[in-house]
Order: C-alpha cells, then sequence, then structure tokens
C-alpha cells in the first residue's frame, strides 16, 4: 500500500462540549467530494508531489465533550492498535479540563498525535502555550470562527503528515531491528527482547528457552556455490524456520515473547518465552532440524542443509543475557561435535569441554611454527605377494605443554577455524618432500598417500599449491595418491568432481577413503577419475562376527573389480579377517597386523627389510 492509500479511513477525534460543533464536524468530513480543487492544490505545494484526488469521505471521525473523556478514547485507541491520526481540541470545555491540559495529557500517551487547538483570539497567547506544552511542529492553532475549507485543508494536510511520518519511522525501526535479507528480528532486536524476557521470567517464575542455531558447514556452500546462492538458501531457511514454529501452535504461540531472529551469518536463534515443560524445547529444536534438512532447490542447484543447536534454559542457565548466550553456544558447540542435526541442552561439563578447545586451538595455530607436527606412515600390504604397494602419511602433533594429542581431536578444530588450508600444505610438503628423498636413497616406494579435506580440496588455490610442492619437490606425480573421504562427494558433488580431473590430469592418483559410510551412488563412482576403494574399517571389523558385513564386503570388492579399481581393506588386525579377506579377493590390506603407523626413520627400515624379503 502506498502512502496516499495508506491516509484512508485516518481516525480523527473532535474533542468539544458543544453538540453543533460536533455537527458541523461531522457534515464537514463527511462530504463526498471536493468542494473546491484549491484543497489538492495546497496539498501538492505543501508536500512536494502531485497528489491524486483524495476520497473526502474516507475519514472515521469520533466525538468526545470533554477532555478527560477524549484523553480515554485515545488510550484506548492506541491499545487496540487503531490510533487517532489527528485530534481537534476546543480551547474551553467548562467544567473539565481545557484544551492546554487536554493536549498535554494527548500527547503523554500519544506523542505523534498531530493536533489543532480550536481558540478564540483572547483564549491563550503563543508564549502560554509555549510554556505549558513546548515547541512542537505536531500542534497547530486554529483561530475561531473557521470555514468548511480550513478544516478540510488541516485534516488532509495533517493525516498525511502522521502517515508520513509514522512510515519513514516504520522503514528506520525496520533498518534498525530488522535483518535485510530474511526480514527475520536482527541481534538488536533479539538480544533487547532476551534481555527483557530475562528479567520478567526471573521474577514471575517462569522458564524460558533459548535456541542457538548455526548451519553444518555453510561456508562451504558459499565457497562452492556462491554467496548469491548462500543468500538465497538463508531466505528458505528463515521461512522454514517461522513455519515450523507456527506449526508448533498451540505447544509454541509466537506472541509477543516468542521470536526467531537471523543473528548474524549462518546463525539463528529461537525465543521461547514461557515453557510448562523443558520437552518442549526438544521438540521445537527437532522440529527445526528436521524441516531444515529437508532438499532446497536454488537455481540448477539441490543443496541440502543440516544444522546444530544449542538450548539454554532461562533464568536457570544464566541470569544475563552473557552468560545465557555463551552457555547456548557451547551447547551448540557440543551437538555440532555429534555429527550432523544434533541438539543439545546445555550442562556445566560443557565448560570443560570448550576450555579445552580453546587450548588446543590456542597452540595449533603455533604447531607449524614451533615444529611440533610430523608425519608417520602406515604400510600398505598386497595380499597375495606381501609387497608393500604404498604408505599412508598420517599427522601427528606433540605439543610440550599437552603432550600427544589425536588426530580426531586437533583435526575436527583445524577445519572449523581455517587452520586446516595451511595445515593441509604442510602435510603435503612433508610427504613428497620425504618420499622424494627415499627415492634419492634407492628406497623401493611404490606411492605415497595424503587425505586431503574438502575445504583444501574446493580452496581456490588448492591446485596451484599442489603444483607448487611438486615443482619444489620434484615428486613423479604418479607416486602421490590423494585421499578424500565418501561423504566430501556428496558435500559438492560438481565442485569435487572438478578438482579431481585435474589431478588426474597431472597424472596425481585419488582413493576414497571410508567406503562404505558415505552412501555415495554407483553411477556416481562410475563417472569419477577415481584409483582405488578404501573400505571403512567398520566393515572389517564385523567380519566373523554375526554382523551381516560379510556379503556387504563381498559385494564391495567385487563391484570393484567390475570398476577396475584397486580396493584397500583398512584396520586389519587378525588372521581371521585376512584369511576372509582373501578368499573374497581384496587384493590389499593395511592395519594393525601388518604395521602400526611408523615414523619416517621405521618405515624407512620397513620399506627396505620388505623389498630384500621380496627378492
Amino acid at each position: 500500500m502506498n502512502t496516499f492509500e495508506a491516509n484512508r479511513r485516518h481516525r480523527v477525534l473532535v474533542i468539544d462540549d458543544t453538540p453543533a460543533i460536533h455537527e458541523d464536524f461531522r457534515k464537514t468530513l463527511a462530504v463526498s467530494e471536493p468542494t473546491d480543487k484549491g484543497l489538492l492544490d495546497m496539498e501538492s505545494e505543501l508536500f512536494g508531489v502531485s497528489a491524486p484526488e483524495p476520497d473526502l469521505g474516507s475519514f472515521s471521525v469520533d466525538f468526545a465533550s470533554q477532555g478527560r473523556e477524549g484523553v480515554d478514547m485515545a488510550v484506548r485507541a492506541k491499545a487496540e492498535e487503531l490510533p487517532y491520526a489527528l485530534a481537534f481540541v476546543d480551547g474551553r470545555m467548562p467544567p473539565g479540563m481545557d484544551g492546554i491540559e487536554t493536549i498535554r495529557e494527548l500527547w503523554q500517551s500519544c506523542p505523534d498525535l498531530q493536533i489543532v487547538l480550536c481558540t478564540a483570539s483572547a483564549d491563550y497567547s503563543w508564549r502560554g502555550i509555549q510554556t505549558v506544552l513546548g515547541t512542537s511542529d505536531n500542534l497547530v492553532i486554529l483561530k475561531k470562527p473557521f470555514d468548511t475549507m480550513e478544516v478540510l485543508q488541516l485534516t488532509h494536510a495533517l493525516t498525511r503528515k502522521w502517515a508520513l511520518s509514522r512510515e519513514i519511522k516504520g522503514r528506520l525501526y525496520k533498518l534498525a531491528y530488522y535483518d535485510s535479507l530474511t526480514d527475520l528480528p536482527n541481534r538488536t532486536f533479539f538480544l533487547d527482547r532476551l534481555e527483557y524476557l530475562l528479567k520478567t521470567n526471573k521474577r514471575y517464575g517462569h522458564t524460558g528457552a533459548l535456541l542457538f542455531l548455526d548451519l553444518d558447514a555453510f561456508k562451504r556452500i558459499n565457497d562452492s556455490l556462491g554467496h548469491g546462492v548462500g543468500d538465497e538458501l538463508l531466505k528458505v531457511i528463515s521461512l522454514r524456520m517461522l513455519d515450523c514454529l507456527r506449526g508448533m501452535v498451540p505447544v509454541v504461540r509466537l506472541d509477543s515473547g516468542d521470536m526467531a531472529a537471523r543473528l548474524g551469518g549462518d546463525e539463528f536463534a529461537v525465543i521461547l518465552s514461557n515453557l510448562e515443560q523443558p520437552d518442549t524445547a526438544a521438540n521445537v529444536a527437532l522440529r527445526i532440524t528436521e524441516h531444515l534438512a529437508r532438499p532446497i532447490t536454488v537455481g540448477s542447484h539441490q543443496v541440502s542443509v543440516t544444522s546444530s543447536i544449542g538450548i539454554t534454559l532461562f533464568p536457570q542457565d544464566g541470569e544475563d543475557v552473557e552468560t545465557l548466550m555463551k552457555n547456548a553456544d557451547l551447547a551448540m558447540y557440543n551437538a555440532k561435535r555429534r555429527g550432523p542435526n544434533a541438539f543439545l541442552f546445555y550442562r556445566d561439563f560443557m565448560n570443560v569441554t570448550v576450555r579445552k578447545r580453546l587450548a588446543l586451538e590456542h597452540h595449533l595455530r603455533r604447531a607449524i611454527a614451533e615444529n611440533e607436527l610430523s608425519l608417520h606412515y602406515q604400510p600398505q600390504i598386497n595380499l597375495t605377494t606381501g609387497q608393500v604397494v604404498g604408505l599412508e602419511a598420517l599427522l601427528r602433533w606433540d605439543n610440550p605443554e599437552l603432550g600427544m594429542i589425536p588426530p580426531l581431536e586437533f583435526i575436527p578444530i583445524a577445519e572449523e577455524n581455517g587452520l586446516i588450508i595451511s595445515i593441509g600444505e604442510w602435510v603435503l610438503r612433508a610427504a613428497c618432500t620425504q618420499a622424494k628423498a627415499w627415492l634419492d636413497q634407492g628406497v623401493p616406494l611404490p606411492r605415497v598417500g595424503v587425505n586431503i579435506a574438502l575445504s583444501q580440496l574446493i580452496h581456490g588455490g588448492f591446485l596451484a599449491m599442489v603444483d607448487d610442492v611438486l615443482a619444489e619437490t620434484t615428486l613423479p606425480p604418479r607416486l602421490l595418491e590423494m585421499e578424500i573421504t565418501e561423504s566430501m562427494l556428496m558435500s559438492d558433488p560438481d565442485g569435487v568432481a572438478r578438482v579431481l580431473h585435474k589431478l588426474r590430469e597431472r597424472g596425481i592418483k585419488v582413493a576414497i577413503d571410508d567406503f562404505g559410510t558415505g552412501y555415495s551412488s554407483l553411477g556416481r563412482l562410475r563417472d569419477l577419475p577415481i584409483d582405488c576403494l578404501k573400505i571403512d574399517r567398520c566393515f572389517i571389523r564385523g567380519i566373523s562376527m554375526g554382523m551381516r558385513d560379510e556379503p556387504i564386503l563381498n559385494a564391495m570388492i567385487g563391484m570393484a573389480a567390475a570398476l577396475d579399481l584397486r580396493v584397500v581393506a583398512e584396520g586389519v588386525e587378525s588372521a581371521g579377517q585376512v584369511d576372509f579377506l582373501r578368499s573374497s579377493h581384496c587384493p590389499e590390506v593395511q592395519g594393525f597386523l601388518f604395521s602400526h603407523p611408523l615414523s619416517a626413520s621405521q618405515a624407512e627400515i620397513f620399506l627396505r627389510d620388505n623389498s630384500r624379503a621380496r627378492e
């Protein structure tokens, strides 16, 4: 609705103790067409635009005989969200409040109300009015007697001024308190609401909930598909959150307390103002994760977005906004570590977890410079000949203060904060440098495998970095095998495929690690430049344990043979597992039964001994 349409049915209040005056106003503001085109010309000149001819019968006019009655009507109209735009107030209304007193009280509850003070020449001086009411552009003095044209002109000009002022204030309010992309309340609005509810819930003994939501790996979508696609996804996600909350009625009421907000980037929050049971917050979190996980089509792309949610209850989990937000973030972080679409309530022990994480992150940022990283190498063995057919380079971190930190603890942190890019480059350079040194020393080395994270693979400078490392170390590309997980094929299929083809053009081999856990399609595997499938250890562990993994293993080995792919069975630890894999014609194995990961010097001895044993 535009500004001029918005003035239709503006409400006008006439406060005057004379019934005949009421009737005059009713007749004046209820005419069906303009009595003088000069009115429209004056409005056009006043606002600097060509105003369309208005419907002069569009005002809703109410009447009060005394000031107190008029003030009560204005307060009630505002509470009902049907405020008056303009009030005509008589200067003298004995025995009640006079016009100045009435205006003062009107403005206390309705400060934007436009007012025309109708007064005889001798009633008030301008200085006297300013002394009581101050200087305001919401007040016009109309001297009695007045005619129809004056009333009409003032009514149209002042109601339109009121509407324009409210529209501008509304736009400024939206800019200040709403997110421009999603139209959800922004961080400022959210924090104000949370602070208010925290105080009121504590005062009245109510329980509320804060749900802190972060989208999993959303940065990858922006990096691979572009920020335009990312913005469209955020819009869809916002709508789904609102639909989800509305669908919980009457469990969740989107009233003056409840709120869904975008805090910035891919972070969202939900406030549930008054819960009868904490389980309600869990039900809302579950519903949100399910709604957001449904595939989203943006242009030619279909994307699935998962989320992690941390839940805090207030005032139990924090008596101030900062503490509550910190604890919700802690709960979200712990939920994210559990995998996609997880949610967790805050618990005190999470503070210990996050302190440990912060310490790891702090030391990890200095690990390369402090020379704390190293590589170990685990041999891969041909099951028929017993010959070493490759080594997998495995990252190790030994910190002087924290000791030896398992990769499962620090690799996820490196991926979350972007350190995996520099760490991954260090790993590739160190592995290629060591492999080339072995070759120069006559140590037999068929290939060396290096694990690559998705954020590395889709990073814009990845291929240039690979070229630099190979040129610097002069390692033949055919001796390098890059290992990616099967789930990476599903996260960004097109982006990963483009990079894999570029690696193939350089003569670098590609292996799919943890195969069997990522639900990739056979058609996808057939079309990608892949050399090897590494069967995940969870299937090997189930051999001879009644876990029905043996038929699956046979199928995977047979499928790989049909696609002319090498197969490596990971995590082989027993002779029984070897017997089964040999009978199933699995060509290569890797695991503790043959060798634990070895330091570079130990790996060199292993390679030389294995070569001599084959002679």
